[in-house]
């Protein structure tokens, strides 16, 4: 298996991002790269936060954005918006609700790492969700290949 990335663009820096990705290129600068896991794992990611931030049930599922790109799928925006919520949810004696979820994740069937390296990439996802700013008509991204 070869390795997910997880990006903040607007549409057309995705796609380009995407070519790129597809010709071999590095990982971009404040992209999240993660190997051995496929798009499903960061969809369960999604399912996990939003039942974390009391937001079941919202759509996960991430979606194609373009033909030009099989590998390339949007983050729907209650993902990214349950994602960033782990960094500042409030909770009444839960604890510490990111490592929670990060625990959950790792635990999935065949995750390849532990819930130490989970917590980690589940907090880069969470800054760069929390960096997302709808204004710029930006969004998240995941490139699998």
């Amino acid at each position: 298996m070869g390795f997910t990335e997880v990006f903040a663009a607007t549409h057309d820096e995705a796609l380009k991002r995407a070519a790129d990705l597809e010709s071999g290129r590095q990982a971009a600068p404040g992209a999240v790269r993660i190997p051995d896991i496929s798009d499903f794992e960061i969809e369960r990611l999604g399912d996990l936060a939003g039942a974390a931030v009391h937001a079941a049930g919202a759509d996960y599922e991430l979606a194609m954005v373009d033909v030009s790109s099989d590998s390339l799928l949007g983050v729907p925006a209650a993902m990214v918006r349950a994602l960033a919520e782990l960094l500042s949810y409030e909770t009444e004696g839960e604890g510490d609700i990111l490592a929670e979820v990060s625990e959950s994740w790792a635990a999935e069937e065949d995750m390849p790492f532990g819930a130490e390296q989970a917590g980690r990439y589940v907090r880069q996802l969470a800054e760069l969700a929390a960096g997302v700013d709808p204004t710029t008509k930006a969004g998240l991204y995941v490139w699998t290949s």
